[in-house]
């Protein structure tokens, strides 16, 4: 076990932490308050059903529940029977997968690979892939998000990130058009550690995938946004990796992070670093976050930056 305690890490060195903002920022992907839109495109008539099931089982609740949040609701569903919990599950995944789902002419569809070169074209890759290019430096310590999407993903390429371990080994297809038999076994292989914290659509039980298809099976290993989440031992290494990241930063940037005050468990992981963080960067459209980092880190400098003002100048890093 990593235990972090007083540590004085180089001051130029940072690690980026991404919330549900960024991908929203991004591509437009919803954060939980949106999630219920129903925004997929249905395949076959079992998709059809499953969310026929939600619609119905979501209108019931809203009135039981006028008040009640996308959290309040998921973690009922969760918790009432296996197969809401199974079913809850596949639409979360289903609705972050449903923008990079590929269907063809010939009446099949898949969920793009990391590698597939025609991600590019797609909403919102281009964007998270300015910034992160942008802030890719040699000072940078690693990745870090809540985020269960594969935008951070796309915008890197297995050739330029890992999953806290290079070299690993990724289940799946490869390169686009070229299959992993034709090209051997796709590896995350990249200098830039990614450590995605709540799971990923990418995730299931065999480990990483090269592409979201848990979002279409719903067989993704995630956890779910609800409140008092609960740390599940399929991604306990995530965590030990995290502390590593942290433990070599001097300065953490957060993009379209909402510090929420339930996530007590990342709340705590932050908490620990507060005696050598000198700098936090607050990529934001909402102020409130300032109060809250200030609350983790009262003697690190706090700067908030609007992301429509990226462009307008640097990150002071």
């Amino acid at each position: 076990m990593i235990n972090i305690g007083d540590w004085n890490p180089p001051e130029k060195k940072y690690c980026v932490f991404f919330g549900a903002g960024f991908s929203k920022w991004a591509s437009g992907l919803p954060t939980a308050p949106g999630l219920f839109d129903f925004k997929i495109r249905i395949w076959g008539v079992r998709e059809q059903r499953k969310l026929n099931q939600i619609k119905h089982i979501k209108t019931i609740w809203d009135v039981t529940n006028p008040n009640g949040t996308s959290e309040e609701f998921i973690k009922q569903l969760i918790e009432s029977s296996p197969e809401e919990n199974k079913l809850i599950t596949w639409y979360v995944a289903r609705r972050l997968t449903d923008p990079f789902i590929w269907y063809t002419d010939y009446g099949r569809r898949s969920v793009l690979s990391i590698d597939d070169k025609r991600i590019i074209s797609f909403k919102g890759v281009t964007k998270a892939k300015s910034f992160i290019d942008s802030i890719a430096g040699p000072d940078l310590t690693g990745i870090l998000t809540t985020n269960y999407d594969l935008l951070i993903e796309y915008s890197l390429g297995t050739d330029n990130f890992n999953y806290g371990t290079r070299f690993q080994e990724l289940h799946g297809k490869g390169r686009y058009p070229f299959t992993t038999y034709r090209t051997g076994p796709v590896q995350a292989k990249g200098n830039i550690t990614l450590i995605k914290l709540h799971g990923s659509i990418s995730l299931t039980d065999k480990g990483y995938c090269t592409d979201g298809r848990g979002g279409i099976t719903g067989k993704a290993r995630f956890i779910p946004p609800t409140q008092n989440k609960q740390i599940l031992d399929f991604i306990a290494p995530e965590w030990e990796n995290a502390k590593i990241i942290l433990k070599k930063s001097a300065s953490i940037v957060f993009f379209g992070f909402a510090f929420n005050q339930y996530d007590q468990n990342i709340l705590d992981l932050f908490q620990e670093t507060e005696s050598w963080i000198k700098k936090i960067v607050l990529i934001n459209t909402n102020t409130r976050v300032v109060p809250f980092a200030q609350k983790i880190w009262p003697n690190a400098e706090i700067l908030l930056i609007h992301p429509d003002d990226l462009q307008k100048c640097p990150l002071p890093l």
